[in-house]
């Protein structure tokens, strides 16, 4: 089965009072490429997210994006008030004014200028291990999801390719059997000129002008390059439902070959109907192309 290079994967993770979010994106790239961003709190992690993309994919351009934030439905802030602290801040702010003899009362302003009033909740932001546990759930299934669009969109390609490769499939047949014809047509206006020469009083091999015949008439034949072509198409299915992969890179290759030997056919057949079937065929041959691009 074949797997596009292209496609999209995201999941979400709410547990204990915290959410992670993973988006995946993959575009085409001839070899495989992660990029990640993280949050703070998972910085540590970047070669194990890395290393979990990296081995479900052999080739495209990957973005991972992960998110994390404090459920919004958890209104708990991970911080608390040290309500000592506040009124020993109040109480020494009270003494300097009354030293200084400013006559201004002292505000929330001036103790909030006091951080340490402030403590850290024991929240999930301060365990790193268990933040990384929820985050690297979310980046499996990110991940799954990613594969199964990568696979759906393999499915309508190899559709596509099969349609194209049936119409170069019967074209071919049409060229095969013109050639046919074409062939004969060229022997009998070769054999024709033999005899021209032959009414003439001009010395002659016979034998050598009819081994010339057959070396032209050969040069032109184009059998040889239908059947690579028949047989190059015939590979090509077959791999198209091949599960290994590398799929991308061999079709790429049989491609070439294809475009191979419709050139050949076109500059030996010498004959306009088959010149035009060809440029039909090229025509399929680089839609197939354009495609391909997008095969892992």
């Amino acid at each position: 089965m074949l797997e596009s290079m292209t496609g999209y994967g995201s999941a979400e993770r709410a547990e204990k009072g915290m959410k992670v979010l993973v988006e995946l994106r993959s575009v085409n790239n001839r070899f495989a490429e992660i990029g990640v961003k993280l949050p703070r709190q998972l910085l540590a992690r970047e070669l194990e997210v890395r290393e979990l993309i990296r081995g479900n994919f052999q080739r495209g351009k990957i973005s991972a994006f992960v998110q994390l934030q404090l459920d919004e439905q958890d209104e708990q802030l991970p911080v608390t008030v040290n309500a000592a602290k506040v009124r020993g801040y109040k109480a020494l702010l009270e003494t300097v004014r009354q030293e200084a003899g400013v006559e201004s009362p002292v505000t929330l302003d001036h103790i909030l200028r006091f951080s340490e009033i402030f403590e850290s909740d024991n929240t999930i932001l301060d365990r790193p291990d268990e933040i990384w546990q929820i985050a690297q759930s979310a980046v499996v299934e990110a991940v799954e999801k990613l594969k199964e669009m990568r696979r759906k969109e393999g499915e309508e390609l190899a559709g596509d390719f099969t349609v194209r490769i049936a119409e170069i499939d019967r074209t071919l047949a049409e060229i095969q059997v013109i050639a046919a014809d074409n062939l004969e047509t060229i022997r009998k206006r070769l054999s024709s000129k033999i005899i021209a020469i032959a009414g003439r009083d001009v010395e002659y091999s016979r034998d050598r002008l009819e081994m010339e015949i057959v070396m032209a008439a050969d040069k032109l034949d184009i059998t040889e390059e239908c059947t690579r072509f028949n047989s190059h198409n015939k590979f090509f299915i077959e791999e198209l439902n091949n599960m290994s992969s590398g799929s991308g890179r061999k079709l790429n290759f049989l491609l070439q070959e294809q475009l191979r030997e419709a050139n050949t056919i076109a500059s030996k057949s010498q004959n306009a109907d088959i010149s035009q079937k060809v440029v039909h065929i090229k025509e399929e041959l680089e839609k197939v192309r354009e495609q391909l691009q997008n095969i892992e």
